[in-house]
């Protein structure tokens, strides 16, 4: 029986290593020379951010369990302790190869295109004269160096913050003995300086905020002797700890904010010529360890160059402009009427989104709008156009999930906009997140209430809209219009479970029904005839979910998998998944659209859903899935699955010990890129 158990756990991946791998996919973008210079920067970039938050949360929840002796089982049941030391180990050499990337590929390559980042000793001396003033009058009066003595304990540094860690010698005016300080470096300095065009040949020239203090650091401590100084930064734990009962969600979480910023340390970023005593005395001060601390051959806070790179104006290093058609006619609710219309972004435009709000705000037959916002951003165009509605005498009512991680003081700042604008206002379901992408217009024709609905597997964020691939449904389906009123209903008010004609959603009844889809191939391919199953998502870690789709392989089932991220499920298993392939998709735009395909005896049937197969979206969130009824467009979405399983440019393919393979295109191949091929098609139209 022992031995059954551990030949069972060896099917399922651990969550946390498949994220760090997936990252490491993301890290391979850099390398691909058909990307432009700063487009390959950018994945670097994206690669620390997302680090980032995987310490913050995941990270810091595994040593949480740790710390107080207790173990929550994953997929694979390692414990926090096996976990972290795996994670550790993985985590390093992304870290490692992150930085080996960056100085011997990146840089090099931002020279070549005249992007500089000088070092102090390739300072000309009119560059350093420059450079000193801007440190007396931009830096010196922002920043307060404290030196660690007695009067003095190590600072509280707030979570990702970019510091420096100074080594003196000498006594200051006071008689004091120096020995360690510490200079906070204010976020809203740049992290990258440029400087002026005369002082520079040809190109943009720039010093790295780090480098310039460390350069000047004698200057904040006149009279005493520097050995050195040292960039660092501290990932704290960044996870919002709420109460079950609270009278005022808003509130309480508006309170839990600041804790954010002061958590438990969970990572020690440091310059990596920092000495061994140095980074033992800061390693010792936070409570961290070995495996916690990564030595860097570079910047300390990568993440932070984002700002920087948006800000160049080299066109020509990024890719090209997206050409959006926009769909939107002059009544957008003649042509839904007519016929529903799907949206693929970014190939398509979000401001159809926003021409349906704004002619419904000028529409004097549109009474109400009904909005699910998750993350849109405090200075959204959306909730402005909303507002206006609202201005306007329309019924507007939002559902805001101000939980949404790292978007919480944002989605407060919008309740806010919204509630002014005289909106109805409301924050869901206090323990399950409103993830559902929903908006109903509700219009008053010949005499009765006729509703439109709009249905995506992505945010209302137009940022994002540019960035994320995702589908949004426009229908004039009143009986998915009644199913969407149904679900508003039960997220402003209290109900018994409601009962939904087309609408599959979570917690109730998106689990259970891809359950009994996925047990219809299996009975199908177990009387000899053809079952087949695509997935397209962001993430599959369920367990059960998974046990079964190893079901249905074994019985004979297709199974092809689209899985972007993380990815628990062990393909190519003999006799257990040998039926099932896994890939994932990884280029210019994150792929972000959920779409379940189900042959189902020939009459297909195909999903788009808010939902990923993960614990939380079929049993902590509230998911609404949507039927593609539409003939056309439905064979629209299945030649798009089917051009993401053909794609031999951006593929990987998950193997079955655990790694990605990169998908090359053969020589007798043509090259496909999914993305690129879509960007080529709907430039045309």
């Amino acid at each position: 029986m022992k031995k059954r158990r551990k030949m069972d756990l060896a099917l399922y991946l651990n969550r946390d290593l498949s994220f760090l791998k997936f990252n490491f996919r993301v890290l391979a973008l850099a390398l691909d020379e058909s990307i432009p210079a700063l487009e390959r920067l950018k994945f670097i970039l994206v690669c620390s951010s997302n680090l980032d938050e995987f310490f913050e949360i995941r990270v810091a929840g595994l040593k949480q369990q740790l710390s107080y002796g207790g173990f929550t089982a994953h997929n694979d049941d390692l414990s926090p302790a096996v976990a972290l030391k795996q994670i550790s180990h993985l985590a390093h050499n992304l870290v490692e190869e992150q930085y080996r990337i960056l100085n011997e590929t990146i840089l090099p390559l931002l020279a070549a295109e005249h992007l500089y980042f000088l070092a102090e000793h390739e300072w000309s001396r009119t560059q350093k004269n420059w450079l000193k003033r801007f440190f007396h009058n931009e830096v010196v009066p922002i920043v307060s160096p404290i030196s660690l003595d007695i009067a003095h304990p190590f600072p509280r540094l707030v979570n990702k913050s970019l510091n420096l860690i100074v080594e003196l010698e000498g006594k200051d005016a006071f008689g004091r003995k120096s020995g360690l300080a510490i200079i906070h470096v204010p976020h809203i300095l740049p992290r990258a300086i440029s400087l002026p065009e005369n002082l520079c040949g040809k190109g943009n020239y720039f010093v790295m905020l780090s480098h310039l203090i460390k350069a000047f650091a004698k200057e904040l401590f006149p009279g005493m002797k520097i050995h050195g100084c040292y960039a660092f930064r501290l990932t704290r734990n960044s996870d919002l700890m709420l109460e079950e009962e609270t009278d005022d969600l808003a509130h309480t979480i508006q309170n839990l904010l600041p804790t954010r910023r002061y958590g438990t340390a969970v990572r020690l970023e440091i310059s990596a010529d920092c000495p061994s005593p140095i980074v033992e005395f800061l390693l010792q001060k936070h409570s961290l360890d070995q495996d916690d601390l990564f030595m860097l051959n570079g910047p300390v806070n990568l993440g932070r160059f984002t700002t920087w790179v948006d800000s160049l104006n080299r066109p020509e290093l990024f890719y090209p402009p997206l050409n959006k058609p926009q769909i939107y006619s002059e009544n957008l609710f003649a042509s839904i009427r007519q016929s529903d219309i799907l949206i693929h972004h970014p190939y398509q435009s979000f401001t159809t989104t926003i021409e349906l709000i704004k002619q419904a705000t000028n529409d004097p037959n549109v009474l109400a709008i009904k909005q699910t916002l998750y993350r849109t951003g405090n200075d959204s165009l959306l909730v402005r156009t909303l507002a206006d509605a609202a201005k306007a005498g329309k019924e507007v009512t939002a559902v805001i999930e101000i939980r949404a991680r790292f978007e919480e003081e944002s989605n407060i700042e919008v309740a806010n906009q919204l509630q002014e604008a005289g909106a109805l206002v409301v924050y869901g379901v206090v323990n399950f997140k409103t993830h559902a992408k929903l908006m109903l217009i509700v219009r008053k024709e010949g005499g009765k209430l006729k509703n439109y609905s709009h249905l995506s597997t992505g945010n209302y964020n137009a940022n994002t809209a540019k960035q994320y691939t995702d589908y949004s449904l426009l229908t004039y389906n009143q009986v998915i219009g009644e199913d969407v009123q149904k679900v508003f209903a039960q997220l402003t008010g209290k109900s018994k479970l409601i009962k939904l004609k087309k609408l599959l959603h979570a917690p109730f009844t998106l689990f259970p029904k891809l359950v009994d889809l996925i047990e219809y191939e299996i009975q199908y391919a177990k009387a000899g005839k053809k079952a087949h199953i695509m997935i397209k998502i962001n993430a599959l870690t369920e367990r059960k979910i998974i046990e079964l789709l190893y079901k249905a392989s074994k019985a004979g089932v297709k199974i092809d998998l689209i899985v972007r991220g993380v990815c628990c499920l062990r393909p190519g298993v003999t006799g257990i998944s040998d039926n099932i392939q896994v890939r994932s998709i990884v280029g210019r735009f994150l792929e972000h659209e959920r779409i379940y395909y189900f042959l189902h005896g020939g009459k297909e049937k195909i999903f788009c859903s808010s939902a990923d197969w993960m614990e939380r979206n079929f049993f902590k969130r509230v998911e609404v899935c949507f039927p593609i009824e539409n003939k056309k467009l439905a064979k629209h979405i299945y030649e798009d699955l089917c051009l993401y399983l053909a794609d031999n440019a951006q593929s990987w393919q998950l193997n079955q010990d655990s790694n990605y393979q990169r998908v090359i295109a053969l020589s007798s191949e043509a090259k496909i890129s999914a993305q690129e091929t879509l960007l080529d098609a709907f430039a045309k139209t």
